[in-house]
């Protein structure tokens, strides 16, 4: 197999060694390469040097040397310069170095698709010293490809102080395909106010072509905070040819240096410097470390000086004196300068704070172990039956306490701890005026952890302390304050722009030692705004472990004998006030945080809840009971116990972006435990449960009754991942359970959904978010309500759902409203639900069936009775006799009916002739009338007898035997009543 042979022609004439430079050939399969001489100037091809067999492709120089081509040897660097070996390092941001590129990879699948062009403006911008992406909702993609030789590593440093913003560093290789890499690596974590972060990764050999991607989420919320990126380093290259010199404002002062050095303040040095050159201090100054040149000082202005308070001198006394703001970049003697104004009156100094003493000296002491004082009397021992009360409480700011201190630091990094950055004033501490607007102005609070009272030690709640502190901004600019916790990067609340005094607090819920800061910021400014400032008035913490005692409080006894031993109550027990021993609380009742002295300090739960076995907290065990109208309906809803979730929308923000909220709701059941989880920065949900263990371990999350979350969906921003941010809880005390429509100041609102037929009530879910602080949106603080609606056509899952003209489940932002429609709302079914219905009797048997009532409202309960069959005798044959025999009497009645009603008739006929021939002769008749009367009436009779005699049957027997008998009576009554009218009537006329 025959050899690639490479010949090269050259013209041998000699070239100066200025006119060019050597280079490495691409590495064959080999492993090996050739170094040749490239020329400056295009065309210039003579008199090069040969090409030679250049160093092993995976030969490297140690940091500080660089790569000597003509001699192929490694060699120092120059002083000046520094050199990484296999390395490059970028740390100058001018402009974006050579080899990266700002790529916008914003996907809109909105209405708004018109709105992406405006993201063609958006890049990542060089500051100078680091690197800022952008501010706006549009993806943006620092780019930068490199060529390995060998397996190295990636180094950068940053700031990322916003959950807003999405921030990912992900690598891909020469086929676009993204390499092997854990959710750690990947997803950047968030940094505390002006926190500089490394994050290192390491790199294969090969080509790696990195991404450093940031998403802005605009959901209701203020303008981001961009992500700052600065010097980016990446090991593993073959070799560098050069060394590289230090930036202005920085030195090497020695040969071989893999770094350069920050200059020092009012210093300054150009680039490629081995030393710094120092600013006239009469008339220039650097303002800050790593200058690269001095500016003239201005004449001295008001906002060049502040005032403070000096120490408490050894007559009690203070006074405010004036000093310049350091470094001093003013002049004091020039024309137009001002001067420090005069030192204030001596006054009495302030009373130490609670907790310390003052035994005749110039300084506060803390009070003995045992004893307490209110700062102004002497420290005296606890009374029989209290304890200390450990903690902190700063109302008086004459020095600064021993456990505070204060620093100043701005976001290049350039330390300004020798400026101010808050300073005492009598009954407040305020920020001070730093180097620069911009500056981070930071006061800290260490605690070395909480202890429990004694009583409550034995408890199994979660908080372990508070922190409140009293405050009020003054700002004619965007400043902004922040209260964080060291112990978490995540900013526990923050204030923008001018504030009225106010008070804030925040719930320990973790025993661990922990520093508290404050971070105050006017603008990106240079002393424009210096007047700007935070005053805290007062600082109090609670269950200090290191703290002072302020006061006394009760606690438990082991026995009422004088000089008996405080003693840990059981958890859910309280203080009696009489004997001060310990007594469990009545059911359901619960115990809110610390206070257990005396009954009264047992408070009840709401309608249909119930204390866990602490009395720590109330809640739903899924049973409810209401009577209405004599009826009592149970309900249970134990099947919407497990954690519920609605993911409703889509939304858009203003540029298209497609987002959802996620609610997660916990209902009722687990013991009160708070199961409903809602987690930041989730990269993959279908892969990673929202509920499960380890979302609720992560540290951008909420563990509460009900949660929401706002998810941006993989297809929306052209993301590869979905992604869940601004996690919030928006109920973590659960009030009650009732019909009614309001409990304790929470009001439901069956109006913002659609109405029901049904007759069974709604049932309503009372809760409230219990956060120390009450916002100005929300001055009653924030609640929800979950209404349970009865619909046996759901599932005993059954469907949530928000008011349809509130699609983020909330009109105000406060009050919360959610529908849960299901099966299992309805309630227990009772022998009320089902009715009877009875069978025909056949072949002698008889079945009794049970079937529900029509729309039948319930659910569960009791289940509905078997079939029964009962024996039976036939009685179709003695039904048709009595039917027979009825028919007979009643045409027997009506024939018998129809004759006395004629005979009636004829006798009224003989009454009235009668009655006429007595009025014409008004006398009585003679005997003989009467008999042909009686024979008339016979011959009639005798002539009906005849005609039923010619039908000798037993019917004709009996009526003719009934018809003599009563005509017989008929006639004699007849006779008598006429005989006696005519009697009277002929006495009267007579």
């Amino acid at each position: 197999m025959r050899e690639n042979v490479v010949v090269w022609k050259y013209d041998h004439r000699e070239r100066k060694r200025s006119d060019y430079y050597f280079e490495y050939t691409e590495c064959d399969s080999t492993g090996s390469r050739w170094r040749v001489a490239i020329p400056h100037t295009q065309g210039g091809c003579t008199g090069l040097p040969d090409p030679v067999r250049g160093a092993d492709c995976t030969f490297s120089c140690e940091a500080g040397e660089f790569l000597e081509m003509s001699a192929q040897e490694c060699t120092e660097c120059a002083a000046g310069t520094y050199s990484l070996g296999s390395g490059i390092r970028f740390d100058e941001w001018d402009d974006i170095p050579a080899g990266f590129s700002s790529l916008t990879t914003y996907l809109d699948n909105g209405p708004h698709m018109e709105d992406g062009l405006t993201c063609n403006s958006s890049s990542w911008v060089p500051q100078g010293n680091y690197l800022e992406s952008n501010r706006d909702e549009c993806s943006v993609s620092l780019i930068y490809a490199v060529h390995l030789k060998k397996p190295g590593s990636i180094s950068f440093e940053y700031q990322y102080e916003d959950n807003n913003v999405f921030f990912e560093f992900f690598i891909q290789n020469d086929q676009c395909q993204e390499m092997d890499q854990n959710s750690d690596k990947k997803w950047i974590k968030l940094t505390s106010n002006g926190e500089w972060r490394t994050h290192t990764v390491g790199l294969k050999s090969g080509t790696n072509i990195m991404y450093w991607r940031t998403t802005g989420i605009m959901v209701g919320a203020k303008v981001v905070k961009p992500v700052l990126l600065k010097n980016i380093q990446i090991e593993g290259v073959a070799y560098t040819s050069e060394c590289f010199p230090c930036k202005p404002g920085t030195f090497s002062r020695s040969p071989g240096s893999s770094s350069c050095e920050l200059c020092a303040r009012d210093t300054y040095s150009g680039r490629g410097a081995s030393s710094c050159t120092a600013c006239d201090q009469d008339t220039h100054y650097s303002g800050e470390r790593g200058s690269a040149l001095c500016k003239i000082k201005p004449p001295c202005t008001k906002k060049d000086y502040f005032q403070i308070h000096t120490p408490c001198d050894s007559q009690g006394k203070t006074q405010i004196i004036y000093k310049w703001i350091e470094p001093k970049i003013c002049l004091d003697d020039v024309e137009g300068s001002v001067a420090l104004p005069p030192s204030g009156e001596r006054e009495p100094c302030p009373p130490c704070n609670p907790g310390f003493y003052n035994n005749d000296t110039a300084t506060c002491s803390p009070c003995p172990a045992g004893t307490y004082s209110d700062g102004v009397k002497a420290c005296q021992p606890c009374p029989a039956g209290t304890e200390p009360a450990l903690g902190y409480e700063y109302k008086w700011w004459n020095v600064l306490p021993g456990n505070m201190k204060t620093s100043c630091f701005n976001v290049g990094n350039t330390k300004c701890d020798g400026m101010n950055g808050w300073e005492v004033a009598g009954d407040h501490i305020r920020s001070g005026a730093g180097g620069s607007d911009n500056d981070y102005l930071i006061l800290n609070l260490r605690v070395l952890g909480f202890k429990l009272p004694t009583s409550v030690s034995g408890t199994s709640g979660t908080e372990f302390g508070r922190i409140s502190f009293v405050f009020e901004t003054i700002c004619s600019a965007d400043c902004e304050l922040y209260f964080m916790m060291v112990s978490d990067t995540n900013v526990v609340e923050s204030w923008e722009g001018s504030k009225e005094r106010q008070s804030y607090t925040h719930v320990m819920t973790k025993n661990a030692s922990v520093s508290y800061t404050w971070a105050f910021q006017r603008t990106n400014q240079v002393r424009q705004y210096v007047n700007d400032m935070v005053k805290i008035y007062s600082i109090t913490v609670t269950n200090a472990l290191d703290g002072v005692a302020p006061s006394c409080r009760a606690c438990a006894l082991l026995t009422q004998q004088s000089g008996s031993s405080c003693v840990p109550c059981p958890a859910g027990y309280y203080i009696d006030k009489v004997t001060n021993q310990c007594q469990e609380c009545p059911p359901d009742t619960y115990l809110t945080g610390h206070q257990i002295y005396g009954k009264e300090a047992c408070l009840p739960c709401g309608p249909g809840s119930k204390s866990n076995k602490e009395h720590s907290m109330c809640y739903s065990d899924c049973s409810f009971t209401h009577t209405e109208q004599n009826q009592t309906l149970v309900y249970d809803f134990s099947a919407l116990g497990p954690v519920g979730s609605i993911m409703n929308g889509p939304s858009f923000t203003s540029k298209g972006t497609k987002y959802f909220h996620l609610f997660n709701i916990s209902l009722c059941g687990t013991e009160g435990q708070k199961a409903a989880v809602c987690s930041d920065n989730v990269t993959d949900l279908s892969h990673k449960d929202p509920q499960s263990p380890e979302a609720a371990e992560l540290a951008n999350s909420v563990q509460t009754f009900i949660c929401q979350s706002t998810i941006i969906p993989s297809d929306g921003r052209g993301l590869r991942a979905s992604l869940s941010s601004q996690s919030i809880s928006l109920a973590d005390t659960f009030l009650g359970t009732a019909v009614e429509s309001t409990l304790d100041g929470v009001t439901a609102r069956p109006d913002l959904f659609p109405e029901t037929s049904k007759k069974v009530p709604d049932v309503n879910f009372f809760y409230r978010y219990n956060s120390p602080q009450v916002t100005s949106s929300c001055e009653s603080g924030r609640h929800a309500v979950v209404t349970l609606r009865c619909n046996p056509e759901k599932s005993s899952r059954g469907e949530l759902s928000v008011p349809s003209q509130c699609p983020a489940g909330t009109c105000d932002g406060c009050s919360f409203h959610f529908l849960w429609e299901s099966s299992s709302a309805c309630p227990r079914c009772t022998e009320a639900d089902y009715h009877e219905i009875e069978g025909a009797c056949k072949g002698g048997v008889q079945d009794t069936l049970y079937v529900w009532n029509e729309h039948r409202l319930c659910t569960g309960g009791v289940s509905l009775p078997e079939k029964k069959t009962w024996p039976c005798e036939a009685i179709d044959f003695w039904l048709k006799v009595g039917a027979g025999v009825g028919a007979f009497c009643a045409v027997l009645l009506v024939s018998l009916t129809c004759y006395f009603w004629k005979k009636n008739k004829r006798l009224e006929y003989k009454y009235s002739r009668l009655v006429m021939s007595a009025n014409k002769e008004c006398e009585l008749p003679a005997a003989d009338s009467c008999a042909i009367m009686e024979g008339e009436g016979d011959g009639e009779e005798l002539e009906d007898e005849v005609v039923y005699s010619n039908k000798p049957s037993l019917l004709g027997k009996l009526k003719a035997i009934a018809t003599k008998v009563s005509f017989r009576e008929e006639r004699r009554f007849l006779l008598r009543f006429i005989l006696g009218s005519l009697n009277f009537s002929c006495s009267t006329v007579c």
